[in-house]
């Protein structure tokens, strides 16, 4: 199915997961590189039935591929987006393995909608460079709370040193470079997603709800993985550092 047959499958979210899929490897093509890495740690940290916790969990990326790897785990999704949410709904229907919860991760009693109170695992990915500094170090310190004792946190996202400026550049460079050869193969961006969405009988008005509370898009910063390792160890986790890492994006690990 290509990315224009989707508004007429309203009720297929395999559909629209394939097709955000897409969309999200256009900006980063290691995604599933991340994915993989990132439940290789899940694995080799809190075994293969954990408790996770989907942190900004979209569509559910990363619970549909835990689930995939590790049929024994559980999943707590929380997201703001109801679009997004819409898709996780209708793609883990009848899947008594995941929970799915509307919060918002800027409210700092968001924790106490949650079905659980401790975690195995909080995982997240390309989400939360949305937040400003001191707000995400906030976010942090809530999610070391829901961490047990030798469980994890990761966070997969753009982390940039701004001690390497020349570097950066030469990344940025060619990474526009690549993007702009798959757009011109006929790729979507974030907003042709969107605005595909938005056209869509069943995804139209949560659509109209999730410009309502981001607008466009909302980028917060994107300090260093040192920065985040640091500020984690700072909240309650005993050890923090990358994982893995391509030019532009890092994976990083925190064990409570």
């Amino acid at each position: 199915m290509t990315d224009a047959d989707i508004t007429t499958a309203t009720a297929d979210w395999q559909a629209w997961q394939e097709s955000w899929d897409r969309q999200q490897e256009w900006y980063l093509p290691d995604r599933e590189e991340r994915f993989r890495i990132m439940l290789d740690m899940v694995e080799a940290l809190v075994g293969t039935a954990p408790r996770v916790l989907d942190l900004a969990c979209g569509t559910g990326s990363i619970t549909a591929r835990l689930l995939a790897r590790f049929p024994d785990a559980t999943s707590t999704g929380v997201d703001l987006d109801p679009a997004l949410l819409a898709i996780a709904e209708g793609t883990f229907a009848g899947d008594d393995r995941v929970r799915l919860v509307t919060a918002d991760l800027k409210d700092p009693d968001w924790p106490a909608k949650l079905p659980y109170d401790a975690y195995d695992a909080v995982l997240t990915a390309t989400a939360l460079h949305w937040l400003h500094r001191e707000p995400l170090a906030d976010l942090y310190g809530r999610v070391a709370g829901l961490v047990r004792a030798g469980g994890v946190f990761m966070n997969a996202d753009h982390m940039i040193d701004e001690t390497t400026p020349r570097i950066n550049a030469a990344e940025r460079a060619q990474r526009h470079t690549r993007m702009d050869q798959a757009k011109r193969d006929g790729i979507l961006d974030w907003a042709e997603w969107w605005q595909l969405a938005a056209k869509d009988p069943v995804l139209a008005e949560p659509t109209a709800r999730r410009y309502e509370i981001y607008g466009e898009h909302a980028d917060g910063d994107m300090p260093s993985a040192q920065w985040h390792a640091r500020v984690l160890r700072e909240k309650g986790f005993g050890e923090a550092r990358p994982v893995w890492c391509s030019p532009s994006d890092t994976l990083l690990l925190a064990v409570k």
